[in-house]
């Protein structure tokens, strides 16, 4: 429909309103120049893309794409945040993570824009017995710090409240959470621990902290491990329930309980799909607190991490993009706490330089983009609050799927949460190896004259249970063949590129092919004739007409220069080649059977 603005002249007013219908035929018409012949809803599938967990996003969301009322903020059921005012006071929590002692590290991120602490302590982290040194200079009263020591948690937990005390910080000014979580140590270790010790520590928050948290409800583990969006969320709220179990049992009410939770979800660089997950978290939390009986009780508290599954050792500079955007869509979305990655995470110890781009990034888009001043700035967007609808509907049906099953606790000892979650990652294995989901700097665009970066080794982390995946993997597999090629020969495998007629012919497929084997690690060779090539492989690279004109006769000439292999850049059907490679093959597939071929082991 048309508004009317307040002097009442419309520009619009002659013109009729457009209609889905109208957009819809003029679909169909750009479809057909294309060769693909739709019609009306189909049209309309046809620009479809197809998400994880039976989702789908439409090219055009309107009115009528209605969703559930999301509320206001700081209101039930806290889609638009947990708090009235959301972080436009003064910005989400800039959380930075620490794994080991680095001179200086931490009183330079609490100086210079990072606003709390999170210290991996124990196995996999800083030991126990150097909290207090770890803690060396900073204002306990001023920075809330966050536990994460797995089977330690008991023996740190004792430690940090004993600095608490010889630093004489009152009880109701400690900020901070204890990171008791039992469940994800298990889904991290496959072993199982007593939850007691983590019902005291609760009881003691409760009675004697009123703003220090008992317990971290870590999904990390299951996006870790391959699970989707829906899995994540999912497997959360399976784990707080079982904690709201155990608290109850253990003799606090259900708000006391729900209030030592913190939640923990993972961003990536789909920013939309991130801002869903994150408020779609807090319906779902609303839901159980609703359930439960203690309404009031359900504004969850996020804290949001950008996600290791995204990282890439492979040109890590380009981690920055990616984590300025997961930042984005976790700020967006309403987190409480946000904890940048730095780029080099994936290498090993981050350096000062990854560690003040990682908080420099929060500060950016706090300070100059100005991003926490408004509240839920995608609320009301018909596409995020159709997301966040579909996306908390896929999560609720995955948490019932564990609790027909016993719980979480139930299905982390059964198997069946871990098959879950590598059937969803099998499935997207599939998409990475076709370059369906594009990894700039790895299967697209890599740079092979790239000089490593090298970092100090990190802590390895508690390992045992669910497996910790990354995009690049397969990737990664292929790139360090090469590597160990070019030590022990002193050059990487090469592929000839065969280019036929003139170069706007021949570039469009030459580029793709030359992407296509530098993410294997094979350098591309188009100088000079097949001989001097150094290579033993090629590919043709031409246009359909010319390759019907030239393939057969210029794939013979390659064979009687040598060639064991000739590739043809697009599909048909030529004699003389031996395979194709063309948008949408399997890369990967292809990539280590060159390699193979090329007896690089």
């Amino acid at each position: 429909m048309t508004v009317l603005p307040d002097d009442g002249l419309s520009l619009a007013a002659e013109f009729p309103d457009a209609t889905h219908e109208q957009w819809q035929r003029l679909v169909e018409g750009v479809l057909r120049k294309s060769g693909k012949e739709f019609s009306g809803a189909a049209a309309e599938d046809a620009l479809s893309t197809t998400l994880e967990d039976g989702l789908r996003t439409r090219p055009l969301y309107t009115a009528r794409d209605s969703a559930p009322d999301p509320g206001l903020p700081g209101f039930a059921p806290f889609v638009r945040g947990s708090r009235p005012e959301g972080t436009s006071r003064s910005g989400w929590d800039v959380r930075q993570r620490h794994t080991a002692l680095t001179d200086g590290a931490v009183l330079a991120d609490l100086e210079n824009g990072g606003t709390s602490l999170w210290l991996v302590l124990g196995e996999g982290g800083i030991p126990v017995a150097e909290l207090d040194r770890a803690l060396d200079g900073v204002y306990l009263d001023l920075a809330p710090v966050v536990l994460d020591a797995g089977r330690d948690t008991e023996q740190a937990a004792e430690a940090l409240l004993r600095r608490y005390a010889e630093q004489g910080v009152a009880a109701e000014a400690v900020r901070g959470n204890l990171g008791g979580d039992p469940l994800g140590y298990e889904a991290r270790t496959g072993t199982p621990l007593g939850f007691a010790p983590y019902a005291a520590l609760a009881k003691r928050c409760a009675e004697g902290y009123p703003g220090l948290r008992a317990l971290t409800v870590d999904a990390l583990p299951y996006h870790e491990a391959g699970g989707s969006a829906a899995q994540e969320l999912g497997a959360s709220l399976a784990t707080g329930v079982a904690y709201l179990r155990e608290l109850t049992e253990a003799g606090l009410g259900v708000e006391q309980a729900a209030a030592q939770l913190e939640f923990r979800y993972a961003a990536t660089a789909d920013q939309f799909l991130t801002i869903a997950k994150l408020r779609a978290a807090r319906r779902l939390w609303a839901r159980v607190a609703e359930v439960c009986g203690a309404p009031g009780a359900g504004a969850q508290v996020q804290h949001v991490v950008t996600s290791p599954v995204m990282m890439t050792r492979r040109d890590p500079w380009v981690n920055m993009l990616r984590a300025t955007v997961a930042t984005l869509a976790a700020g967006v979305g309403g987190a409480d706490s946000v904890t940048v990655l730095p780029f080099d995470h994936a290498l090993g110890l981050p350096d000062a330089f990854a560690r003040r781009i990682a908080r420099n990034t929060s500060t950016i888009l706090i300070e100059e983009s100005h991003l926490a001043r408004v509240i839920d700035p995608a609320g009301g967007s018909w596409y995020v609050e159709r997301l966040t609808a579909e996306l908390a509907e896929a999560a609720w049906q995955f948490f019932r799927s564990i609790e027909r099953d016993g719980g979480q606790p139930a299905v982390l000892r059964s198997g069946r949460l871990r098959t879950d979650l590598a059937t969803t990652w099998a499935e997207r294995s599939k998409r990475l190896a076709k370059r369906r989901e594009p990894i700039t700097g790895v299967s697209e665009f890599p740079l092979l004259a790239e000089k490593p970066v090298e970092r100090a080794p990190a802590p390895e982390p508690p390992s045992g249970g669910l497996p910790r995946v990354r995009r690049d993997e397969a990737y990664e597999e292929l790139r360090a063949r090469s590597d160990a090629h070019l030590a022990a020969t002193g050059a990487r495998p090469r592929i000839y590129l065969a280019t036929l007629g003139s170069p706007a012919e021949y570039t469009a497929r030459a580029t793709f092919a030359a992407n296509l084997f530098q993410a294997g690690g094979i350098e591309p060779v188009t100088e000079g004739s097949f001989e001097d090539s150094g290579a033993t492989e090629a590919v043709l690279c031409s246009s359909d007409a010319l390759y019907a004109e030239q393939a057969e006769r210029t794939a013979a000439a390659l064979r009687a220069a040598g060639a064991r292999h000739v590739f043809l850049a697009g599909r048909g059907e030529h004699a003389g080649i031996d395979s194709y490679v063309f948008a949408g093959c399997d890369a990967v597939d292809v990539l280590s059977a060159t390699l193979d071929r090329m007896g690089v082991s």
